[in-house]
Formats: structure tokens, C-alpha cells, sequence
């Protein structure tokens, strides 16, 4: 193999471990908590039951979509 190759598959591979890194780090979503309430949550708009806006538990501050609740949380 060229030395060039070696090179190339080197930076390859510590770009995708460097990747790899970034995405096992930082901050997680909270888990769906494990009380009937919300284990009888079953679609988004379940959520949006409590979570929408107005509402009682109305999600604060910046949030990313808030139509795909269950894309991030999950059940512990």
C-alpha cells in the first residue's frame, strides 16, 4: 500500500471515531417517565395532550420539533 493510501485510511478512520465520539457524548433527553400516565402514552399526540401548547405541562424554552416527542424520549 502507498504511503498516501495509509494516510488517507488513517484520517478516515479518526474522522469516523472522532464522530463516532461526538455522538455518544453530550446531552440526552430525559426518559418518558414510568408512571401509568405515561405509560398509556402511546403517540405524539398523546403527549400533546399535556405538553402542547397552553397546556398545563406546556413544554418552556427552546426545544427542537415538538411534534416528535418519542423520536428523542423514550421509556427508561
Amino acid at each position: 500500500m502507498k504511503r498516501n493510501d495509509l494516510l488517507f485510511v488513517i484520517a478516515v478512520v479518526a474522522v469516523v471515531g472522532f464522530l463516532y465520539y461526538l455522538s455518544t457524548t453530550g446531552k440526552k433527553p430525559p426518559f418518558i417517565p414510568a408512571d401509568a400516565q405515561h405509560m398509556a402514552t402511546a403517540t405524539n399526540e398523546d403527549c400533546a395532550g399535556c405538553h402542547g401548547k397552553d397546556k398545563q405541562y406546556a413544554i418552556k424554552g427552546p426545544h427542537p420539533p415538538k411534534e416528535q416527542c418519542l423520536t428523542c424520549h423514550k421509556y427508561k
